[in-house]
């Protein structure tokens, strides 16, 4: 099931806090280097992340939260902005680290794109580092294309040598039922 999250208050943070279990960890290293406790080192940085999806997320440009559950447990989460009209920026795709290798981001980008194509052309932008192999595969599995071996942010407007700049286009009719 795809759940398309458009306010904080329709948020659930343990359930999404628990597909970034993993990458909450490594965040604690970046920032809080000196803290022992790296329980209390997650819990503050999970409670930063919640308050970025509070007071800048949902209250930037045309936001959503789109989360994939399957068995009841949300295995997979993405935000996407839309920058410009039908154009979309796409951040923090990960997959909860227990359901990893099972394809769940590639179904979560399926169902986002099928999602968009319902309403019209459209086109999605997202930067992937170009060390991280798994996201660029299910990137290009799911319709990416690479765009430009730089990364370009559209919501920092700064580029990124370390990234590419993939990007996924519909330019067809959207579907009539």
């Amino acid at each position: 099931m795809l759940h398309i999250i458009t306010t904080y208050a329709d948020l659930d943070g343990p359930r999404l806090m628990a597909v970034y279990a993993e990458s909450n960890l490594e965040n604690t290293d970046y920032f809080f280097p000196d803290m022992a406790d790296k329980a209390m080192a997650v819990q503050k940085v999970e409670e930063g992340f919640l308050q970025f999806l509070r007071d800048e997320f949902f209250t930037g440009p045309g936001p959503g939260y789109y989360v994939l559950e399957e068995a009841g447990a949300w295995v997979s989460a993405l935000r996407l902005s839309e920058v410009q009209p039908k154009v979309f920026y796409l951040e923090a795709l990960e997959t909860r680290p227990d359901r990893r290798r099972q394809g769940c981001g590639s179904r979560l980008l399926r169902k986002v794109t099928d999602h968009l194509r319902s309403q019209g052309p459209f086109r999605i932008c997202d930067c992937v580092s170009k060390r991280n192999e798994a996201s660029l595969r299910t990137h290009l599995a799911s319709g990416f294309t690479i765009a430009s071996d730089v990364g370009h942010d559209y919501l920092r407007n700064e580029d990124d040598p370390c990234d590419y700049s993939l990007e996924y286009r519909y330019e067809g009719e959207p579907a009539h039922g």
